[in-house]
């Protein structure tokens, strides 16, 4: 099919692509930008099929920087900005990146991570002249099954994995949100989550898709998202739980525009708390389930199940399936056990990982390593994930069910349960929460709080009151370390 950018910038050329707090960009803008980048890049030797890692921050160059890879058929591999070097320098090593472009922000940390790929800051490519270079042949057409880019996944868990994503991958995602949310000629989505996390990376690709435009924040600061949306000129942004808690703490009492018809929240179960405070306002929450390795959300919950069906990501999005395994068969209705998805969105293979590519694969079906279930009706609930299940004395303790008790305390702003070792249970639960006020905080009374809604083995034997929980750049909550903090405080303790 034709390249995305070179078709949209035919189609509507004058159509407002990008605008940010300064500027405004449409698309033909775009595509010549992209173009001449491109131009550029291929003059340093970047080539079709070269793994080109970005370090850059929220800005148009990144847009560019995506687009006029595409140009060259090179494959854009994103690179978290909150990583370390240690963390930096084995994607850069793992993908083989030929070159790695970053910008004036992430300069100094690309130089200290950078070993043995070609290091180059975008801004001082834009500078260069484009007159005298040898005009390469830029691509018109891409093939949806040729790999675009590769995302590694945030290793909340563990080391993270290169994500091979093709360019059918992306569009299958883009159209399927298509059809699940509809395009209306005044849509305008508001991006202020990372474009190297594979949220915000879909939204660069349903841009030139849809032809819609995007509001690019820099960083995500509540109030400027709040304030956007009281402009009433977004009607769509992705989100997840603790951004858009942060937003509803800077609204106050401020009603929505009837304009904005959109929250796409994801990033894991949503705690009942924040749904009812979004029903009182009627404010438009999607709820999501997704992950790098399906190109964003597979599984949506549209507003009219919000109450009915709360805590459920909903039901998979058209072009995909999605199952239950319990271990020996598909699951019935209510019984918890792996998610599975299939699907074309479904990413092709994990980078330099044969055997993790193999072992995530079961007759087509990718499997998650999320635990959940399908109701009687055939709407998803996760519970958690697989390598974060808590089992004391036996019994499953899902982390993410107890997190949510816990926030039902108006004081406790974030909550982080991990199972630490038990002489008698093997595990037992444990707590890390955040507050809006520590003279308020009572241990006991939280722990009180968890017995009247819990089983008694899912009660947190104990309740740690932290600073702030460890997030990753997407805003998920990194359970390890919340781990690596217990071994420091107990080494005596390992788990």
């Amino acid at each position: 099919m034709p390249l995305w950018l070179h078709q949209r910038a035919l189609l509507t050329p004058e159509r407002i692509a990008y605008e940010t707090e300064n500027s405004r960009l449409t698309f033909h803008e775009l595509d010549q930008s992209a173009r001449q980048l491109a131009c550029i890049l291929s003059s340093k030797g970047i080539a079709e099929g070269s793994h080109i890692a970005v370090l850059q921050e929220n800005t148009l160059n990144f847009v560019r920087t995506q687009h006029a890879l595409m140009y060259l058929h090179a494959i854009c591999v994103p690179l978290n900005l909150r990583l370390a070097k240690r963390e930096l320098s084995f994607q850069l090593a793992d993908c083989a990146a030929g070159f790695l472009i970053a910008d004036l922000a992430t300069y100094e940390k690309a130089q200290q991570a950078n070993t043995n790929c070609q290091l180059l800051t975008i801004e001082q490519l834009l500078e260069e002249a484009t007159d005298t270079l040898p005009q390469p042949v830029l691509q018109r057409e891409i093939s949806l099954n040729d790999p675009c880019t590769i995302i590694y996944t945030s290793g909340t868990t563990g080391r993270p994995k290169g994500v091979v994503l093709t360019y059918g991958s992306h569009w299958w995602n883009a159209n399927a949100s298509l059809i699940n949310l509809g395009l209306r000629e005044t849509d305008e989505w508001l991006c202020c989550v990372p474009l190297f996390h594979v949220s915000g990376l879909s939204l660069l690709i349903k841009n030139v898709i849809y032809g819609m435009p995007v509001f690019l924040c820099r960083h995500f600061h509540a109030a400027d998202v709040h304030q956007q949306i009281l402009a009433g000129k977004v009607s769509h942004i992705s989100l997840v739980a603790s951004m858009l808690q942060r937003v509803l703490d800077d609204a106050g009492a401020a009603r929505f525009p009837d304009t904005f018809r959109c929250v796409l929240l994801g990033g894991g179960p949503v705690p009942p708390v924040l749904l009812k405070r979004c029903l009182e306002r009627r404010i438009p929450v999607y709820q999501t389930y997704g992950m790098t390795e399906t190109a964003s959300q597979c599984v949506t919950l549209p507003p009219e199940y919000m109450q009915a069906k709360a805590g459920s990501a909903g039901k998979a999005l058209f072009p995909l399936q999605i199952q239950i395994d319990s271990g020996t068969r598909p699951a019935e209705a209510g019984e918890p056990g792996e998610i599975l998805v299939k699907g074309p969105t479904v990413f092709s293979h994990y980078l330099n990982r044969e055997d993790a590519t193999r072992d995530a694969f079961t007759d087509g079906w990718f499997r998650t390593g999320d635990i959940g279930y399908l109701d009687a009706d055939g709407f998803l609930f996760v519970l958690d994930r697989r390598k974060d299940l808590i089992i004391s004395g036996g019994e499953n303790i899902y982390p993410a069910e107890v997190e949510a008790v816990l926030r039902l305390d108006t004081n406790v702003t974030g909550a982080g349960v991990i199972g630490i070792p038990d002489s008698a249970w093997g595990q037992k639960p444990i707590a890390f929460v955040t507050v809006h006020r520590s003279d308020a905080f009572d241990a006991d009374d939280l722990i009180a709080l968890c017995r009247s809604h819990l089983a008694h083995y899912k009660v947190p034997k104990q309740v740690i009151l932290c600073d702030e929980l460890p997030e990753n750049a997407a805003h998920k909550l990194l359970r390890r370390k919340l781990y690596e903090r217990w071994l420091q405080e107990n080494p005596s303790n390992p788990l």
